[in-house]
């Protein structure tokens, strides 16, 4: 009998997943055991800076998954701690959002302080005031680097502050005119760190001791550090006027009247206005479309917000007034996470908070929904053909994980968030895509450019499995004929009985030879799918606000 050659079995052309391509020395092995091309250093910093690790994943855990990142972070900082800079900086102050949360980039800059070289904490000097815009993100800067540079003490860890920190701490106070600064001041003098503890800008000022440039910015640090009375600050400070002014109204009445004719901005209201209905149902026409879609879970759970009341049919109003929301370039993925996380009916934005619950008002989940719809507005489409899969593997589902969390709010699992998108690119693209499921077959998706958002929420994958060579096979069997592929996954695929990259190769050589190709993740574990050498290959975050746009022009 015959013996068959065993080195017949060795191919670079179909490999089955379980097995590195012959040849191929940049795979690494995924946590569901399947080969796939590790990221490259900056690609899986990238990732981190904009997904975050919040949650883990079906086969890592968060705080393994944790762990990892912030090794590839330290290693990216070791080897060019300015470009780790110039990256969180692009990705913080980008618009429309790239980031859904800004601790992340504020853990990485803490790191570039701590751990990076003279030209790394210089750079990392000019970012700190772009990407610690607020007196909240500060307090979570210096209590990240607190950790990572400082020393310790009997009763905990103590911050290590040379020159270099001392000047970039006042960089903050510097950064803009003096008002400007007095009203982020305002809005919050007092913050808990990371760790829960009680950080107040008095204590920033006396450990950086900025110069004063001006006798506005004079008057404004004494203030602050409690050396100049109120009535001097108001005289040369507006934001202080107005903050003090609402800082004396004592009850629901007074607070309306400041902010609508003395035009006092609703921050500045003492927390205890802030917990009255009748304050928010004033609110609704006065505050920004963003503050009021960011506030409307507290506007419900206080009682602003009711089922059928007169403040509610207001809000409506705005939710769906079509140039204001154009002109606050509310993002389609932002109304749609919006949505998500008013219906989830509870949050717990701090670990350290008790959760937060309210009973969503339909009428609003309605208008968020028309928010979402009339967002589209001036998205052009590519005019191209898209192949989009969704993996609906086992792993995809929020069964085995806590899923997508924003804002302290789950808003659903992977699986549920690929086809969210999958529906946003079908509308942008006004129909011009199909969509398919895949785990270790080929699936018809239900997604559609009419899919009631919504209803996404009561999908579940089909499970099992994951094969994510089968994408570029199908379209191949089909001679479906695109210009370019989306894939939403983990990168956890495994079951192929070639890889990816060669089944893409293969569907290029038989039909489409210029196709491109987008990997989103829906999670930072490093690796992908996505061939590195194949420039016809982009390997994005799922979570970025502006996808579809990078689709768009990818694909373009």
């Amino acid at each position: 009998m015959a013996v068959r050659d065993p080195l017949a079995n060795v191919s670079a052309i179909v490999t089955p997943q379980t097995q590195p391509i012959p040849g191929r020395n940049d795979q690494v092995k995924n946590a569901a055991g399947g080969y796939v091309f590790d990221k490259d250093l900056w690609a899986t910093v990238e990732d981190f800076l904009i997904l975050g690790t919040t949650g883990g994943t079906y086969y890592v855990s968060e705080q393994k998954l944790t762990r990892d990142n912030a090794g590839v972070l330290f290693s990216a900082i070791a080897e060019d701690g300015s470009r780790v800079v110039r990256l969180l900086t692009e990705i913080s102050t980008a618009r429309p959002p790239r980031a859904p949360k800004a601790r992340p980039a504020l853990f990485a800059l803490a790191a570039c302080y701590a751990m990076g070289d003279p030209d790394t904490r210089q750079a990392a000097k000019v970012a700190l005031a772009k990407v610690a815009r607020t007196t909240d993100h500060l307090a979570q800067f210096f209590g990240y680097y607190k950790n990572l540079g400082g020393k310790r003490t009997g009763r905990g860890t103590a911050p290590t502050v040379g020159r270099s920190l001392r000047t970039a701490l006042g960089s903050w106070f510097l950064t803009g005119d003096a008002d400007s600064v007095a009203f982020k001041a305002c809005k919050a003098r007092q913050r808990k760190t990371p760790q829960g503890e009680t950080f107040d800008l008095r204590d920033v000022l006396r450990i950086a001791h900025p110069a004063a440039d001006s006798g506005q910015r004079k008057v404004l640090f004494g203030w602050i550090a409690g050396n100049v009375a109120d009535d001097e600050a108001r005289a040369e400070l507006p934001a202080v006027d107005r903050f003090l002014t609402a800082k004396a109204a004592t009850t629901p009445a007074e607070a309306v009247r400041v902010v609508t004719e003395a035009n006092v901005p609703w921050e500045f209201l003492p927390d205890a206005m802030l917990r009255e209905s009748t304050v928010w149902e004033a609110l609704i026409e006065t505050v920004g479309l963003t503050a009021l879609i960011r506030n409307l879970a507290r506007m419900t759970r206080i009682g602003a917000l009711k089922p059928m009341s007169e403040a509610t049919s207001r809000a409506v109003l705005r939710l769906t007034d079509r140039e204001a929301i154009l002109r606050a370039r509310i993002h389609p993925m932002d109304a749609w996470l919006a949505m998500r996380v008013y219906g989830s009916g509870q949050a717990q934005p701090n670990p350290r908070a008790d959760v937060q619950t309210w009973k969503p008002v339909p009428a609003i989940l309605d208008a968020l929904e028309e928010t979402y719809e009339l967002a589209f507005g001036t998205v052009e489409p590519s005019g191209k053909r898209l192949l989009i899969a969704v993996d609906s593997s086992g792993s995809m589902s929020s069964q085995w994980s806590s899923g997508v969390v924003v804002g302290g709010s789950t808003i659903g699992s992977p699986y549920e968030v690929g086809c969210a998108m999958a529906v946003m690119l079908s509308r942008i693209e006004k129909g011009n895509v199909h969509v398919i499921d895949v785990d270790t077959s080929v699936h018809a998706s239900k997604v559609t450019p009419r899919t009631n958002l919504r209803e996404i929420a009561r999908w579940r994958p089909s499970g099992g499995g994951t094969d994510l060579s089968l994408p570029f096979t199908w379209a191949k069997r089909e001679r479906l004929n695109v210009d370019g592929i989306v894939v939403f996954t983990d990168n956890e695929t495994w079951a192929g009985r070639s890889h990816p990259a060669q089944a893409l190769a293969a569907y290029r050589r038989s039909v489409s030879p210029a196709a491109r190709v987008v990997v989103a993740a829906m999670t930072a574990a490093g690796y992908s799918i996505g061939d590195p050498k194949d420039d016809g290959v982009l390997n994005v975050a799922g979570m970025d606000a502006s996808l579809p746009l990078i689709v768009n022009g990818f694909v373009r």
